[in-house]
């Protein structure tokens, strides 16, 4: 006969189990890092993105200035970039943007109101990037391709 408190014993251990095999999965994002088709192709890494993302990296490899553009920090698909592309809090990447704004040796990303905007923009501005929650079906977007 099984004593109450072990049946609380084989649950926790049940939770540990399910915690240990949840938190080993692999994060899947919808977001879809996106670039304008005239920017070069290249090996681009994770590092890169985020350069160019906290507006580190201000040119392409051709020497081309690229625009970034991004959604409100509010939008849940930018909080969801930011935490699984950059692996960044929306808090912190606003406060990079800020400080650089601020002090002068910068300027923040083109906010946009809508995925649909940023969409339009990516197609219509050369050197640009962005993010969409779907592969594009726009011959003048592609998705960025990086390591």
């Amino acid at each position: 006969m099984q004593k109450p408190g072990n049946k609380k014993l084989v649950a926790y251990h049940i939770l540990a189990i399910l915690f240990c095999f949840a938190a080993n999965l692999p994060i899947v994002t919808a977001t879809e890092v996106v670039v304008n088709k005239s920017v070069p192709a290249a090996d681009y890494s994770k590092v890169d993105i985020r350069a160019i993302f906290t507006m580190q990296k201000r040119f392409w490899l051709n020497n081309k200035q690229i625009k970034v553009y991004t959604l409100s920090d509010s939008s849940p698909l930018h909080k969801d970039f930011v935490k699984n592309i950059l692996n960044m809090f929306p808090h912190q990447i606003r406060m990079v943007w800020d400080r650089m704004t601020f002090s002068g040796t910068g300027i923040a990303p083109i906010e946009l109101d809508s995925e649909q905007e940023m969409m339009d923009k990516i197609a219509n501005t050369p050197d640009s990037i962005g993010y969409l929650s779907q592969k594009p079906n726009n011959e003048n977007i592609r998705s960025f391709e990086f390591h």
